[in-house]
């Protein structure tokens, strides 16, 4: 089989030991948190031979990218109004956060060296405002006045962000939802 034709192929053993890695990652940065967490570890758990994911991720901060950024299939639907969507991408953020090793994904996205940090944030950013953006996409559709991308970031994802990092009381999905009411209040 030539090399396109298995890079296009939707299963098979690339899929198998990719899923396989994520499961291992995400379990482990979960047990034992990202900093404790190695390349060679993770092979051993998933059962792959370690040279094999440096060839694919080469860095333990690109693997928790790659899995951070498999999360963006499970946001949740459009409900069909700007306050709602909102609502709902600040709770479905946070729930993200808040699963276990959610936030020690961005940790270990940011604890790399300096190039690899900026990389992280990077895409970590792409990532959360590419969410917030198709929100935003959907509401300009309908005609809905909307808040910029720059005051969803500064005034829910910021927050929410904050909050987890510093395990701040109080933090669930009541006070998600409200930072979205409010910046509509607001912003308008």
């Amino acid at each position: 089989m030539s090399a396109e034709a298995q890079t296009r192929r939707p299963g098979g053993r690339s899929a198998r030991v990719r899923a396989a890695v994520h499961q291992a990652a995400t379990e482990l940065v979960a047990e034992h948190g990202a900093d404790q967490v190695t390349m060679p570890a993770v092979a051993k758990r998933a059962g792959v031979n370690t040279s094999t994911m440096y060839r694919r991720w080469g860095t333990l901060g690109a693997l928790l990218a790659d899995i951070a950024a498999q999360q963006i299939d499970a946001a949740p639907e459009s409900v069909g109004d700007l306050r709602g969507d909102l609502e709902n991408h600040a709770a479905w953020t946070l729930a993200e956060l808040s699963r276990p090793g959610g936030i020690a994904f961005f940790r270990a996205e940011v604890a790399a060296d300096v190039d690899e940090r900026r990389a992280g944030l990077r895409e970590c950013l792409q990532r959360v405002s590419g969410r917030f953006e198709a929100v935003l996409d959907a509401a300009r559709e309908r005609d809905e006045a909307t808040p910029s991308l720059e005051q969803i970031l500064d005034r829910i994802v910021a927050p929410l962000y904050f909050r987890v990092v510093f395990s701040v009381p109080g933090t669930d999905e009541a006070y998600a939802r409200a930072l979205a009411a409010d910046l509509l209040r607001t912003a308008r």
